[in-house]
């Protein structure tokens, strides 16, 4: 049983890492964009219409995909008023216990989602603007960023649950930003 949960833990830090690591990239592409639109409207006197909107779905795509990885490295944000004083055992309980809310949140959130993404694939539906691009794809992008941080929340209550267990589920790496990946 431990071997699965191990195996679980590696596979999905290894994913989200690799992902992360290469929506990063995302921020060039959104600026890329914008400078698009800058340019766009100063030299050609016409302002490009997509643009707003399609900085609006890579920013969809940088934050969601990005936030499973960014919940690996523990680079979310945190209040430190307690937390800091706190015991490691009581830091792993509390974080066990805010991570149990997230997943139930995230879970519902996943739900929602897929009948979005259901109802936007069956009505083809697009966006009310100028511009009208189809929405199953950002929407698409948002059910895959849900479940890949719905999969890594329940990576880290592993990780928690093992850690109050005295049982080591993932490898500790000597690069705290690169984990051993299957």
């Amino acid at each position: 049983m431990i071997f699965l949960l191990r195996r679980y833990v590696r596979v999905v830090d290894g994913l989200n890492y690799w992902i992360g690591r290469v929506v990063m990239f995302g921020l060039f592409l959104m600026v890329a964009i914008l400078l698009w639109s800058s340019i766009s409207k100063a030299v050609y006197v016409v302002p490009a219409f997509w643009t707003l909107e399609m900085a609006q779905y890579a920013l969809v795509a940088y934050y969601l995909l990005g936030g499973p990885y960014s919940m690996q490295l523990g680079s979310h944000v945190r209040m430190d008023l307690l937390y800091s004083n706190w015991s490691d055992r009581r830091k792993t309980w509390f974080d066990a216990f805010t991570v149990c809310l997230l997943i139930f949140y995230l879970a519902v959130l996943l739900w929602g989602g897929y009948d979005s993404l259901a109802y936007s694939l069956q009505y083809n539906e697009r966006s009310p603007s100028l511009w009208r691009p189809l929405l199953w794809p950002v929407k698409t992008i948002m059910v895959i960023g849900i479940l890949l941080m719905l999969l890594q929340a329940v990576s880290e209550l592993l990780k928690d649950i093992a850690k109050l267990a005295g049982i080591a589920l993932a490898d500790t790496p000597s690069d705290p930003e690169t984990p051993n990946v299957v």
